[in-house]
């Protein structure tokens, strides 16, 4: 097993998943500078996002923190250098992080996204595709025992289609969001909306970019109801619901690339 990243499955159908923010690993040379609490990194990292996205037989694992690399991000702002970068956070020791440590936090960006082009191409070439690219997001930011955000401005599932070519997979899009608001989690439906918190970043313009009118991705923040945000601690049952309530919507999307192609 490769220490940054790990293709599963067969990748031989129209639907893949990745989880990017879902590792937690961090290379040697880059502890020894990193002063952040790993409590609070790991409140910031997507745990367990990986285990979401295992309903798709096709996916990506990687294992780097996102305070390594954030793959979901821009080359430009992959690396964390000063607290603004994220979220006003004491990353580093002494920032900015010296350039030979980004470089290297750069190379593993590079690499990866270099292997998912050519798991990708293949699959691009048969026709029209689905990455689901599942995260998760936090909602209790003034502490464990403090209100949560409204629920009015952060969905149970936020589905990011902002550089979806809505012509093209607008219909795709509608079907997924549909069956996904009919699923029923923790006893009512659940709260799938588009766009309203967060509409995709790096890895969905990758794709869109490199395979127009090909690919689509659908980026799903799963909003932290299913954990304490601030322990860990899973709800195993909730979180079960939301990965049938995913696996439920493969249909619809096979469906939907069929009629595409």
């Amino acid at each position: 097993m490769d220490d940054t990243f790990q293709f599963v499955g067969p990748w031989d159908g129209p639907v893949v998943a990745t989880s990017v923010h879902a590792g937690h690993e961090v290379r040697p040379e880059l502890q020894n500078e990193m002063i952040l609490d790993e409590a609070t990194r790991l409140r910031e990292e997507d745990p367990h996002t990986d285990r979401i996205a295992a309903v798709v037989a096709s996916r990506m694992l990687t294992f780097r923190s996102r305070f390594e690399v954030d793959l979901n991000r821009p080359r430009e702002e992959a690396v964390y250098r000063e607290p603004d970068d994220c979220w006003g956070l004491d990353v580093w020791r002494d920032p900015p992080l010296a350039d030979d440590l980004t470089e290297g936090s750069l190379a593993v960006y590079d690499e990866v996204y270099a292997a998912l082009a050519r798991r990708l191409d293949p699959i691009a070439e048969r026709g029209p595709f689905v990455v689901l690219d599942v995260h998760s997001y936090n909602h209790r930011r003034d502490g464990g025992d403090a209100e949560p955000a409204s629920a009015e401005e952060h969905p149970e599932v936020n589905i990011g289609t902002g550089s979806v070519d809505q012509d093209r997979f607008g219909p795709l899009v509608d079907a997924f969001r549909e069956e996904l608001s009919s699923q029923v989690v923790q006893g009512r439906p659940l709260d799938a909306r588009e766009n309203v918190a967060f509409k995709g970043r790096a890895l969905a313009w990758f794709v869109h970019e490199r395979y127009p009118k090909v690919g689509c991705v659908l980026a799903l923040e799963f909003k932290k109801t299913w954990m304490d945000e601030w322990t860990g601690d899973v709800d195993e049952v909730h979180l079960d619901e939301l990965r049938t309530a995913l696996a439920a919507t493969l249909p619809v999307l096979e469906k939907s690339l069929a009629e595409l192609s």
